[in-house]
Protein backbone atom coordinates (compact mmCIF):
# COMPACT_ATOMS: atom_id res chain seq x y z
CA UNK A 1 0.00 0.00 0.00
CA UNK A 2 1.56 3.55 -0.64
CA UNK A 3 0.04 6.78 1.14
CA UNK A 4 -0.36 9.97 -0.99
CA UNK A 5 0.47 13.18 1.26
CA UNK A 6 -0.06 16.77 -0.60
CA UNK A 7 0.59 19.95 1.64
CA UNK A 8 -1.84 20.65 4.06
CA UNK A 9 -4.07 23.88 4.34
CA UNK A 10 -4.01 25.64 8.02
CA UNK A 11 -5.54 23.81 10.34
CA UNK A 12 -8.25 24.12 12.77
CA UNK A 13 -9.28 20.70 14.20
CA UNK A 14 -10.86 18.95 16.99
CA UNK A 15 -10.09 15.30 17.30
CA UNK A 16 -9.95 11.99 19.32
CA UNK A 17 -7.15 9.22 18.54
CA UNK A 18 -7.54 5.50 19.18
CA UNK A 19 -6.79 3.57 22.34
CA UNK A 20 -3.21 3.40 23.85
CA UNK A 21 -1.54 0.87 22.39
CA UNK A 22 0.33 0.58 25.34
CA UNK A 23 -1.80 0.31 28.10
CA UNK A 24 -4.17 -1.59 25.70
CA UNK A 25 -1.60 -4.66 25.86
CA UNK A 26 -1.13 -4.43 29.84
CA UNK A 27 -4.77 -4.23 30.16
CA UNK A 28 -5.49 -7.36 28.20
CA UNK A 29 -2.69 -9.89 30.14
CA UNK A 30 -3.44 -8.33 33.96
CA UNK A 31 -7.27 -8.80 33.09
CA UNK A 32 -6.73 -12.05 31.26
CA UNK A 33 -4.99 -13.33 35.18
CA UNK A 34 -8.27 -11.81 37.37
CA UNK A 35 -10.56 -13.62 38.73
CA UNK A 36 -13.26 -13.06 36.73
CA UNK A 37 -14.55 -10.84 33.76
CA UNK A 38 -13.70 -8.18 32.86
CA UNK A 39 -14.49 -5.27 30.51
CA UNK A 40 -12.18 -3.11 28.62
CA UNK A 41 -13.60 -0.27 26.53
CA UNK A 42 -11.04 2.12 24.27
CA UNK A 43 -9.23 -0.89 23.05
CA UNK A 44 -6.92 -0.55 20.71
CA UNK A 45 -7.46 -2.67 17.51
CA UNK A 46 -4.12 -2.76 15.97
CA UNK A 47 -2.24 -5.57 14.67
CA UNK A 48 0.00 -5.45 17.40
CA UNK A 49 -2.61 -5.35 20.28
CA UNK A 50 -4.47 -8.23 18.45
CA UNK A 51 -1.29 -10.26 18.30
CA UNK A 52 -1.56 -10.08 22.13
CA UNK A 53 -5.43 -10.92 22.32
CA UNK A 54 -4.24 -13.83 20.45
CA UNK A 55 -1.50 -15.18 22.58
CA UNK A 56 -4.19 -14.83 25.64
CA UNK A 57 -6.25 -17.05 23.56
CA UNK A 58 -3.78 -19.52 22.92
CA UNK A 59 -2.91 -19.36 26.41
CA UNK A 60 -6.48 -20.97 27.49
CA UNK A 61 -8.68 -17.31 27.65
CA UNK A 62 -11.86 -16.79 26.61
CA UNK A 63 -11.74 -13.35 24.80
CA UNK A 64 -14.92 -12.06 22.73
CA UNK A 65 -14.73 -8.62 20.72
CA UNK A 66 -18.05 -7.32 20.14
CA UNK A 67 -16.80 -4.19 18.81
CA UNK A 68 -13.39 -3.62 17.75
CA UNK A 69 -12.59 -1.30 20.50
CA UNK A 70 -14.57 -3.21 23.26
CA UNK A 71 -12.91 -6.73 24.83
CA UNK A 72 -14.50 -9.31 27.07
CA UNK A 73 -12.19 -11.12 29.19
CA UNK A 74 -12.73 -14.00 31.22
CA UNK A 75 -9.94 -14.02 33.60
CA UNK A 76 -8.95 -17.36 34.84
CA UNK A 77 -7.16 -16.47 38.35
CA UNK A 78 -3.83 -17.11 36.56
CA UNK A 79 -4.68 -20.34 35.59
CA UNK A 80 -3.14 -20.82 31.78
CA UNK A 81 -2.62 -23.38 29.35
CA UNK A 82 -0.47 -25.14 27.49
CA UNK A 83 -0.27 -23.72 23.88
CA UNK A 84 -1.33 -26.32 21.35
CA UNK A 85 1.47 -24.88 18.95
CA UNK A 86 3.71 -21.74 18.69
CA UNK A 87 2.49 -18.43 19.47
CA UNK A 88 3.19 -15.78 16.89
CA UNK A 89 3.94 -12.30 18.35
CA UNK A 90 3.76 -11.00 14.74
CA UNK A 91 6.27 -7.95 14.99
CA UNK A 92 5.09 -6.51 18.11
CA UNK A 93 8.08 -6.17 20.24
CA UNK A 94 6.01 -5.48 23.11
CA UNK A 95 3.46 -8.66 22.69
CA UNK A 96 6.85 -11.07 22.94
CA UNK A 97 8.85 -9.15 25.89
CA UNK A 98 5.61 -9.12 28.25
CA UNK A 99 4.65 -12.71 26.91
CA UNK A 100 8.35 -13.80 27.88
CA UNK A 101 7.81 -12.39 31.29
CA UNK A 102 4.05 -14.40 31.61
CA UNK A 103 5.14 -17.54 30.42
CA UNK A 104 8.11 -17.45 32.82
CA UNK A 105 5.94 -18.28 35.39
CA UNK A 106 4.20 -21.29 33.47
CA UNK A 107 4.91 -25.15 34.55
CA UNK A 108 4.76 -25.65 30.90
CA UNK A 109 7.04 -25.03 27.68
CA UNK A 110 5.72 -22.22 24.67
CA UNK A 111 8.14 -21.38 21.89
CA UNK A 112 7.45 -17.24 20.64
CA UNK A 113 7.58 -16.99 17.30
CA UNK A 114 7.62 -13.49 15.06
CA UNK A 115 7.98 -11.89 11.70
CA UNK A 116 11.34 -11.66 9.79
CA UNK A 117 11.53 -7.67 11.02
CA UNK A 118 10.91 -8.76 15.05
CA UNK A 119 13.20 -11.76 14.30
CA UNK A 120 15.74 -9.14 14.58
CA UNK A 121 15.37 -7.45 18.08
CA UNK A 122 17.41 -8.36 20.60
CA UNK A 123 15.66 -10.67 23.32
CA UNK A 124 18.85 -11.22 25.76
CA UNK A 125 17.28 -7.96 27.83
CA UNK A 126 14.73 -9.86 29.12
CA UNK A 127 16.06 -13.50 28.87
CA UNK A 128 19.13 -12.70 31.69
CA UNK A 129 16.80 -12.14 34.40
CA UNK A 130 14.19 -14.29 33.37
CA UNK A 131 16.93 -16.92 33.82
CA UNK A 132 18.39 -15.44 37.14
CA UNK A 133 14.47 -15.86 37.97
CA UNK A 134 14.96 -19.58 37.57
CA UNK A 135 12.95 -20.15 34.31
CA UNK A 136 14.66 -21.48 31.45
CA UNK A 137 14.42 -18.97 28.23
CA UNK A 138 16.28 -20.26 24.79
CA UNK A 139 16.87 -17.65 21.98
CA UNK A 140 16.56 -19.75 19.22
CA UNK A 141 17.74 -16.92 16.96
CA UNK A 142 21.58 -15.62 16.97
CA UNK A 143 22.62 -12.88 19.22
CA UNK A 144 19.88 -13.26 21.88
CA UNK A 145 17.10 -13.28 19.13
CA UNK A 146 13.70 -14.70 18.50
CA UNK A 147 12.59 -16.92 18.59
CA UNK A 148 12.18 -17.64 21.87
CA UNK A 149 11.42 -21.23 23.70
CA UNK A 150 10.20 -20.83 27.52
CA UNK A 151 10.37 -23.48 29.94
CA UNK A 152 8.83 -21.85 33.26
CA UNK A 153 7.58 -22.22 36.81
CA UNK A 154 9.53 -22.61 40.08
CA UNK A 155 10.33 -19.07 39.70
CA UNK A 156 12.06 -16.80 42.69
CA UNK A 157 11.91 -12.97 43.44
CA UNK A 158 15.04 -11.12 42.67
CA UNK A 159 16.32 -7.42 42.85
CA UNK A 160 17.35 -6.20 39.04
CA UNK A 161 18.50 -3.79 37.39
CA UNK A 162 18.09 -3.11 33.79
CA UNK A 163 21.35 -1.96 31.34
CA UNK A 164 18.81 -0.16 29.18
CA UNK A 165 15.54 1.44 30.72
CA UNK A 166 12.77 -0.70 29.14
CA UNK A 167 9.26 -0.52 30.23
CA UNK A 168 9.01 -3.27 28.74
CA UNK A 169 11.77 -5.28 30.23
CA UNK A 170 9.90 -3.70 33.44
CA UNK A 171 6.10 -4.62 32.59
CA UNK A 172 7.75 -8.57 31.83
CA UNK A 173 9.55 -8.96 35.10
CA UNK A 174 6.06 -7.67 36.96
CA UNK A 175 4.59 -10.33 35.36
CA UNK A 176 6.68 -12.67 36.34
CA UNK A 177 7.13 -11.49 39.81
CA UNK A 178 3.03 -12.41 40.16
CA UNK A 179 3.99 -16.00 39.75
CA UNK A 180 7.39 -16.04 42.13
CA UNK A 181 8.14 -16.63 45.71
CA UNK A 182 8.99 -13.23 47.47
CA UNK A 183 9.69 -9.92 46.42
CA UNK A 184 10.43 -8.91 43.02
CA UNK A 185 12.73 -5.62 42.06
CA UNK A 186 12.97 -3.95 39.54
CA UNK A 187 15.45 -1.08 39.76
CA UNK A 188 15.06 2.22 37.02
CA UNK A 189 18.73 3.59 35.73
CA UNK A 190 16.33 6.50 34.71
CA UNK A 191 12.24 6.20 34.58
CA UNK A 192 10.11 4.81 31.90
CA UNK A 193 6.34 4.57 31.27
CA UNK A 194 4.76 3.11 34.42
CA UNK A 195 1.36 1.44 32.90
CA UNK A 196 1.72 -1.92 33.94
CA UNK A 197 2.80 -0.56 37.87
CA UNK A 198 -0.35 1.49 37.47
CA UNK A 199 -2.62 -1.64 35.79
CA UNK A 200 -1.48 -3.94 38.69
CA UNK A 201 -2.67 -1.48 41.00
CA UNK A 202 -5.79 -0.97 39.23
CA UNK A 203 -6.94 -4.26 39.61
CA UNK A 204 -5.81 -4.45 43.33
CA UNK A 205 -2.54 -5.96 42.76
CA UNK A 206 -0.08 -4.90 45.64
CA UNK A 207 3.44 -3.07 44.26
CA UNK A 208 5.32 -0.35 46.08
CA UNK A 209 7.60 2.30 44.82
CA UNK A 210 11.04 3.27 46.64
CA UNK A 211 12.15 7.01 46.88
CA UNK A 212 15.08 5.58 44.51
CA UNK A 213 12.39 4.38 41.77
CA UNK A 214 12.45 0.79 42.22
CA UNK A 215 9.26 -1.00 41.56
CA UNK A 216 8.63 -4.11 43.71
CA UNK A 217 5.74 -6.62 43.53
CA UNK A 218 4.90 -9.88 45.63
CA UNK A 219 4.29 -12.69 44.38
CA UNK A 220 0.98 -15.02 44.71
CA UNK A 221 -1.33 -12.48 44.11
CA UNK A 222 -4.49 -12.32 42.10
CA UNK A 223 -5.64 -9.85 40.14
CA UNK A 224 -9.51 -8.59 40.75
CA UNK A 225 -11.34 -8.12 38.28
CA UNK A 226 -12.74 -4.91 37.19
CA UNK A 227 -13.71 -2.89 33.96
CA UNK A 228 -11.18 -0.31 32.57
CA UNK A 229 -11.71 2.45 30.33
CA UNK A 230 -8.28 2.71 28.30
CA UNK A 231 -7.33 6.28 27.35
CA UNK A 232 -6.40 7.71 23.60
CA UNK A 233 -3.16 7.23 22.66
CA UNK A 234 -0.70 10.42 23.25
CA UNK A 235 2.06 9.03 21.20
CA UNK A 236 -0.63 8.75 18.43
CA UNK A 237 -1.84 12.41 19.07
CA UNK A 238 1.96 13.60 19.29
CA UNK A 239 1.62 13.45 14.98
CA UNK A 240 -1.34 15.85 15.17
CA UNK A 241 -0.53 17.76 17.81
CA UNK A 242 3.37 17.93 16.21
CA UNK A 243 1.35 19.15 12.64
CA UNK A 244 -0.14 22.11 14.78
CA UNK A 245 2.48 23.09 16.33
CA UNK A 246 4.81 23.23 12.94
CA UNK A 247 2.04 25.47 11.26
CA UNK A 248 1.81 29.33 12.41
CA UNK A 249 -1.43 29.64 13.28
CA UNK A 250 -2.50 26.06 13.20
CA UNK A 251 -4.20 24.94 16.11
CA UNK A 252 -5.50 21.59 17.34
CA UNK A 253 -7.54 20.19 20.12
CA UNK A 254 -7.74 16.68 20.93
CA UNK A 255 -9.99 15.15 23.47
CA UNK A 256 -9.77 12.08 25.72
CA UNK A 257 -6.30 11.28 25.41
CA UNK A 258 -3.93 9.72 27.92
CA UNK A 259 -1.98 11.99 30.53
CA UNK A 260 0.33 9.85 32.14
CA UNK A 261 2.98 11.98 33.69
CA UNK A 262 5.29 9.16 32.22
CA UNK A 263 4.12 9.78 28.40
CA UNK A 264 3.24 13.54 28.36
CA UNK A 265 7.59 14.87 27.88
CA UNK A 266 7.14 15.54 24.31
CA UNK A 267 4.25 18.03 25.07
CA UNK A 268 7.38 19.84 27.31
CA UNK A 269 9.62 19.71 24.44
CA UNK A 270 7.09 21.21 22.13
CA UNK A 271 6.70 23.98 24.68
CA UNK A 272 10.54 25.14 24.49
CA UNK A 273 10.56 24.96 20.86
CA UNK A 274 7.90 27.70 21.17
CA UNK A 275 4.71 26.37 20.26
CA UNK A 276 1.48 27.07 22.71
CA UNK A 277 0.75 24.27 24.78
CA UNK A 278 -1.65 23.54 26.84
CA UNK A 279 -3.40 20.19 29.25
CA UNK A 280 -6.09 20.05 31.23
CA UNK A 281 -6.61 16.55 33.09
CA UNK A 282 -10.48 16.06 32.99
CA UNK A 283 -10.20 12.44 34.80
CA UNK A 284 -8.45 10.04 37.02
CA UNK A 285 -11.05 7.41 37.62
CA UNK A 286 -9.51 4.74 36.28
CA UNK A 287 -5.77 5.02 37.29
CA UNK A 288 -4.40 6.11 33.95
CA UNK A 289 -4.95 9.95 34.04
CA UNK A 290 -6.76 11.65 31.01
CA UNK A 291 -7.94 14.71 29.76
CA UNK A 292 -8.12 17.69 26.57
CA UNK A 293 -4.38 18.87 24.62
CA UNK A 294 -4.56 22.04 22.64
CA UNK A 295 -2.21 23.17 20.26
CA UNK A 296 -1.61 26.65 18.87
CA UNK A 297 1.16 26.68 16.18
CA UNK A 298 4.02 29.22 15.83
CA UNK A 299 7.14 29.39 13.96
CA UNK A 300 9.40 26.84 15.69
CA UNK A 301 12.77 26.86 17.25
CA UNK A 302 15.74 24.33 17.96
CA UNK A 303 15.54 22.42 20.95
CA UNK A 304 18.21 19.70 22.29
CA UNK A 305 16.54 16.57 23.36
CA UNK A 306 19.04 14.30 25.30
CA UNK A 307 19.25 12.25 28.68
CA UNK A 308 16.85 11.24 30.94
CA UNK A 309 14.18 12.55 29.17
CA UNK A 310 14.86 10.29 25.80
CA UNK A 311 13.45 7.37 27.48
CA UNK A 312 10.10 8.94 27.52
CA UNK A 313 9.74 10.05 24.36
CA UNK A 314 11.67 6.98 22.53
CA UNK A 315 8.20 6.81 20.50
CA UNK A 316 7.83 10.22 19.87
CA UNK A 317 11.82 10.80 17.99
CA UNK A 318 10.59 10.41 14.63
CA UNK A 319 7.60 12.82 14.46
CA UNK A 320 9.91 15.41 16.33
CA UNK A 321 12.48 14.79 14.19
CA UNK A 322 10.23 16.06 11.64
CA UNK A 323 9.38 19.18 13.99
CA UNK A 324 12.97 19.51 13.77
CA UNK A 325 13.36 19.92 10.19
CA UNK A 326 10.43 22.65 10.12
CA UNK A 327 12.23 24.69 13.33
CA UNK A 328 14.91 27.49 12.95
CA UNK A 329 18.24 26.58 13.94
CA UNK A 330 20.40 22.74 14.93
CA UNK A 331 17.55 19.89 16.71
CA UNK A 332 20.54 17.75 18.30
CA UNK A 333 18.82 13.96 19.70
CA UNK A 334 21.51 12.70 21.97
CA UNK A 335 21.35 8.98 23.96
CA UNK A 336 18.78 7.69 21.66
CA UNK A 337 20.85 4.43 20.65
CA UNK A 338 17.96 2.40 20.99
CA UNK A 339 16.00 3.72 18.33
CA UNK A 340 18.65 1.73 16.35
CA UNK A 341 16.80 -1.51 17.68
CA UNK A 342 13.44 -0.68 17.02
CA UNK A 343 11.32 -2.10 13.65
CA UNK A 344 14.13 -0.91 12.15
CA UNK A 345 17.29 1.42 12.53
CA UNK A 346 15.40 4.37 13.19
CA UNK A 347 18.25 7.02 12.86
CA UNK A 348 19.33 5.72 9.77
CA UNK A 349 15.29 5.69 8.38
CA UNK A 350 15.04 9.21 9.42
CA UNK A 351 17.95 10.59 7.74
CA UNK A 352 17.88 9.18 4.86
CA UNK A 353 14.14 10.12 4.10
CA UNK A 354 15.35 13.43 5.51
CA UNK A 355 17.70 13.70 2.77
CA UNK A 356 15.84 12.59 0.00
CA UNK A 357 13.14 15.71 0.75
CA UNK A 358 15.77 17.99 0.80
CA UNK A 359 16.82 18.32 4.60
CA UNK A 360 20.02 18.73 5.71
CA UNK A 361 21.06 16.40 8.65
CA UNK A 362 23.80 14.31 10.29
CA UNK A 363 23.72 10.81 11.72
CA UNK A 364 25.31 10.58 14.89
CA UNK A 365 25.70 6.97 16.84
CA UNK A 366 23.25 7.55 18.83
CA UNK A 367 20.61 10.13 17.46
CA UNK A 368 21.19 13.19 14.74
CA UNK A 369 21.66 16.37 14.09
CA UNK A 370 18.64 18.34 12.21
CA UNK A 371 19.29 22.17 10.30
CA UNK A 372 16.19 23.69 10.11
CA UNK A 373 13.64 25.09 9.04
CA UNK A 374 14.34 23.42 5.36
CA UNK A 375 12.54 23.56 2.13
CA UNK A 376 11.35 20.09 1.72
CA UNK A 377 10.16 18.58 -1.24
CA UNK A 378 7.82 15.69 -1.94
CA UNK A 379 9.10 11.89 -2.61
CA UNK A 380 9.11 8.56 -2.59
CA UNK A 381 10.24 7.49 0.70
CA UNK A 382 10.41 4.07 2.40
CA UNK A 383 8.48 2.76 5.07
CA UNK A 384 11.50 0.39 6.02
CA UNK A 385 8.36 -1.98 7.57
CA UNK A 386 8.13 0.42 10.10
CA UNK A 387 4.92 2.37 11.57
CA UNK A 388 6.82 5.08 13.47
CA UNK A 389 8.93 6.20 10.36
CA UNK A 390 5.55 5.56 7.92
CA UNK A 391 3.79 8.30 9.88
CA UNK A 392 6.32 10.97 10.88
CA UNK A 393 7.15 11.37 6.68
CA UNK A 394 3.39 11.48 6.15
CA UNK A 395 3.56 14.35 8.05
CA UNK A 396 6.41 15.68 6.65
CA UNK A 397 4.71 15.59 3.75
CA UNK A 398 1.61 18.07 4.92
CA UNK A 399 4.69 20.65 4.84
CA UNK A 400 6.38 19.25 1.15
CA UNK A 401 5.99 21.07 -1.98
CA UNK A 402 4.71 18.77 -4.23
CA UNK A 403 3.53 15.15 -3.51
CA UNK A 404 4.53 12.65 -1.32
CA UNK A 405 4.42 8.98 -1.21
CA UNK A 406 5.17 6.33 1.45
CA UNK A 407 5.78 2.96 0.18
CA UNK A 408 4.95 -0.24 2.18
CA UNK A 409 2.42 2.14 4.27
CA UNK A 410 0.65 -1.29 5.80
CA UNK A 411 2.91 -1.09 8.40
CA UNK A 412 0.39 1.41 9.77
CA UNK A 413 -1.90 -0.84 10.71
CA UNK A 414 0.53 -2.30 14.03
CA UNK A 415 0.15 0.77 15.77
CA UNK A 416 -2.78 3.09 14.25
CA UNK A 417 -5.51 1.34 12.03
CA UNK A 418 -7.26 4.89 11.65
CA UNK A 419 -4.22 6.90 10.91
CA UNK A 420 -5.04 7.52 7.03
CA UNK A 421 -8.56 8.31 7.68
CA UNK A 422 -7.74 11.75 10.23
CA UNK A 423 -4.75 12.47 7.65
CA UNK A 424 -7.47 13.11 4.56
CA UNK A 425 -8.97 15.42 7.28
CA UNK A 426 -5.94 17.38 7.59
CA UNK A 427 -5.44 17.40 4.03
CA UNK A 428 -9.25 18.46 2.28
CA UNK A 429 -12.10 20.56 3.39
CA UNK A 430 -13.85 18.45 5.06
CA UNK A 431 -12.85 19.18 8.59
CA UNK A 432 -14.65 19.89 11.92
CA UNK A 433 -13.88 23.38 12.91
CA UNK A 434 -13.23 24.44 16.46
CA UNK A 435 -15.14 27.19 16.62
CA UNK A 436 -14.50 28.74 19.90
CA UNK A 437 -10.88 28.24 21.31
CA UNK A 438 -10.73 26.87 25.07
CA UNK A 439 -7.05 27.88 25.36
CA UNK A 440 -7.90 30.04 27.96
CA UNK A 441 -9.19 27.59 30.26
CA UNK A 442 -6.64 25.27 30.27
CA UNK A 443 -3.30 24.96 32.43
CA UNK A 444 -0.17 25.52 30.58
CA UNK A 445 2.33 22.55 30.18
CA UNK A 446 5.16 22.92 32.48
CA UNK A 447 8.59 23.39 30.75
CA UNK A 448 10.84 20.32 30.84
CA UNK A 449 14.63 20.63 30.85
CA UNK A 450 16.41 18.02 28.41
Amino acid sequence: MELRVKRAPRIDLEITVPGDKSISHRAVIVAALSNGMCTLRGFLPSEDCMNTVNAMRALGIKIEQPEPATLVIHGKKRVLTAPSQEINCGNSGTTMRLLAGLVAGQKFESRLVGDPGLSKRPMDRVIAPLCEMGASVVAEGPEGTPPLRIHGGSLHGIQYRPSVASAQVKSALLLAGLFAKGKTTIEEPVPTRNHMEKMLNYFLVRTTTEDDGSVNVFGDQVPESRDFDIPGDISSAAFWLITAAAQPRGHLLIRDVGLNDTRTAMLGVLLRMGAHVREAVEDVEHVEPRGVVEVTGVPLKATVIQGKEVPQLIDELPILSIAGVLASGKTTIRHAEELRLKETDRIAAIAQNLRTMGAQVAELSDGLEIYGPAPLHGARLPSFGDHRIAMAFAIAGLFADGETIIQDAECIRESYPGFQAVLEEFTNAKRMQVSTPVIGSLAPVPAQEA
